[in-house]
């Protein structure tokens, strides 16, 4: 991990104090190459930057008054390269909804932990979608995710009733500690049914199990 590349990130909060506080806790986890703190300063230092992640604040100044959607929204033509994941106090389903239909590929609240953060710009730089718990759920229902078809799975089948559970969670962004306060067991024992999951429908990463899961409209 000591070698590893860190991840570029901007930070965009029109909040001073907040994105000097980020810039503190995540120091030497991620490479922050700018910050801004409105619309337009956002597009700007963005497509200055071309980072993998934008930190990005939901409610912003400037623009025509869109916000982080908005940011989203003028960025669009980089979205293969440059990954958005919004940071807001706000839990509202409109405004979970709004930046993810703009293009972010994740959601998280302010109250995350350092830890789960840095998790989270990792996932979402390697193409996964990352949610803060029940958050999830706004997304899944605004966009009409369907349940599962009623029809037999032989790979879906080879996994238990909780390993079940534990794909989905991770289907849907959670990290392992999420996963692990959500169903009141240990992270390692999450890492075990991670591990079961993936060596069961042969798959090698996160990103693939999201696909799998999505594939099926299981999540």
């Amino acid at each position: 991990m000591a070698n590893q590349q860190l991840r570029s990130v901007v930070l965009v909060d029109d909040h001073g104090i907040f994105r000097a506080g980020l810039r503190s806790e995540m120091e030497g986890a991620v490479d922050i190459v700018g910050e801004a703190h409105d619309v337009d300063s956002a597009v700007s230092r963005v497509r200055e930057h071309l980072p993998e992640v934008v930190l990005l604040d939901v409610h912003l100044p400037g623009g025509s008054g869109g916000g982080g959607a908005e940011v989203v929204k003028q960025c669009r033509d980089l979205l293969e390269d440059v990954r958005f994941l919004a940071i807001s106090v706000s839990d509202q389903a409109e405004d979970v909804v709004s930046v993810i239909r703009a293009g972010a590929r994740g959601y998280v609240t302010k109250t995350i932990r350092t830890d789960d953060l840095v998790d989270a710009v990792e996932a979402v730089a390697l193409g996964d979608a990352v949610f803060s718990p029940r958050l999830a759920g706004f997304v899944l229902d605004a966009f009409g995710t369907a349940a599962a078809p009623d029809i037999p799975d032989e790979e879906l089948d080879r996994l238990s009733a909780r390993e079940v559970e534990v794909m989905r969670l991770i289907a849907r962004g959670y990290t392992y500690r999420e996963i692990a306060g959500d169903l009141f067991i240990s992270m390692k024992t999450v890492e075990s049914h991670v591990s079961k999951v993936l060596r069961k429908l042969q798959l090698s990463s996160r990103h693939e199990l999201t696909r799998w899961a999505e594939q099926r409209r299981i999540v």
